[in-house]
């Protein structure tokens, strides 16, 4: 009986703990910075959210569609782009920290077809000269742009209808027409940012759980840290208030945009296929809640554990990469050295980013929806972003679980 009190006085603790949330900051440093070019028309709308160890500033200013003045929310489906790589890399993490993967394992032992691997050496008169690779290709590489992959498959290409990262070919058959194209340079020598490489860390992931990777996913991850709004598929019923496109121009109003040609419409029908690499629609509150679970080394805002703290530190927040390369990890951009001042994370092709800093239990998170052009308020964003964070707030009352885990 005594147990079963105890557990019960835990389950109300940890409901209780889950409503409480972050303070609000009472600091309006984004708004102020943000508001001349919101209403000169030149920014169309814009999320910026700063934390600091349980406490928040959160700015939804401006629209979401300027037409209908359809003021931006929280709650607004967008296209995160290649944001969807972190979510990649905590589905292999996951993996690694069971017993069931190696970072270093050749990629071949889960998908054959890369046994052998061609190197691209030149090309002239339309005859390319290839090389049999002389390194073998690990899960690593995949995950940390270093495999020699292109940026995107033929299958994939944006210039074709149906193309883009969520059109064109599942997982799977993505992985098996990269096996059968000629890499770019040896393996783990060099460094080419790859929504390839990423599609194919999933695929290994789809051989090793028996399940497709989006599924995968959403039983591990997306289910358990409560990310209800997030997935490949939006519903209409999301996508009629989704964050629109907008193109910005030097001194002029933004101009709306149908789509791109990475990411075309229809967005939720049976031409859209999971890619790992980037094509994930969320919500900035959704979004929050996977930062918040990395900010947290593993834990999210729920009290529920993805992943355990060295997980997070080892394989996550610091990269994977050889000495002398630039700093990534596993899906995701993180310092080659890891102190207190070091931040991980990643963005997005239209201008969403969102990153954090284990250390300070601090985050930023930004959400536009850029079709190209220039962004000068940038400049005042990161000026308000050392506002935020030079200032000291009162965190006392806030609960364990909105980042201030030890």
């Amino acid at each position: 009986m005594r147990k079963v009190i105890i557990l019960l006085i835990a389950s109300f603790c940890l409901t209780a703990s889950a409503k409480t949330g972050p303070k609000d900051s009472k600091t309006h440093y984004a708004q102020e910075a943000l508001q001349p070019y919101v209403n000169s028309g030149q920014l169309a709308g814009a999320i910026s959210v700063f934390y600091h160890d349980g406490v928040q500033e959160t700015c939804c200013i401006g629209y979401a569609d300027v037409a209908a003045k359809r003021p931006i929310r929280m709650d607004n489906v967008f296209m995160q782009c290649s944001q969807t790589k972190g979510f990649c890399g905590v589905t292999i993490a996951k993996l690694v920290e069971e017993g069931r993967l190696s970072l270093d394992d050749p990629v071949s032992k889960y998908l054959p077809e890369f046994g052998e691997l061609w190197v691209l050496d030149g090309e002239k008169d339309g005859i390319k000269t290839l090389h049999k690779a002389k390194n073998v290709l690990t899960v690593r590489m995949v995950l940390n742009h270093t495999g020699g992959f292109p940026f995107e498959i033929s299958a994939k290409r944006s210039d074709v209808r149906g193309g883009g990262w969520s059109g064109g070919a599942p997982l799977r058959q993505t992985a098996s027409i990269a096996a059968a194209s000629p890499l770019m340079f040896e393996p783990g020598t060099r460094e080419l940012y790859s929504n390839t490489g990423i599609d194919i860390g999933a695929a290994v992931v789809e051989v090793i759980t028996g399940m497709k990777w989006e599924q995968y996913l959403k039983k591990e991850v997306l289910d358990p840290l409560g990310m209800k709004s997030t997935w490949f598929w939006p519903t209409d019923k999301q996508l009629k208030k989704k964050i629109e496109l907008y193109e910005y121009k030097a001194d002029a109003p933004a101009e709306w945009r149908e789509e791109m040609a990475w990411e075309q419409r229809p967005y939720n029908d049976s031409h859209v296929f999971p890619s790992a690499g980037a094509g994930l629609w969320t919500t900035a509150n959704d979004q929050l809640k996977f930062y918040m679970m990395l900010m947290n080394l593993g834990v999210g805002q729920n009290g529920v554990r993805i992943l355990k703290e060295e997980t997070v530190k080892n394989i996550l927040a610091r990269s994977t990469r050889p000495e002398g390369m630039s700093g990534y990890s596993l899906g995701l951009s993180a310092p080659v050295e890891d102190n207190e001042n070091a931040w991980f994370g990643h963005g997005g092709a239209w201008g969403t980013n969102c990153s954090v800093n284990w250390h300070k239990k601090e985050l930023r998170l930004w959400v536009i929806q850029s079709a190209g052009g220039p962004q000068p308020w940038s400049a005042a964003v990161d000026k308000a972003a050392e506002k935020f964070f030079a200032q000291s707030f009162d965190n006392s009352g806030v609960d364990a679980y909105t980042g201030r885990m030890k």
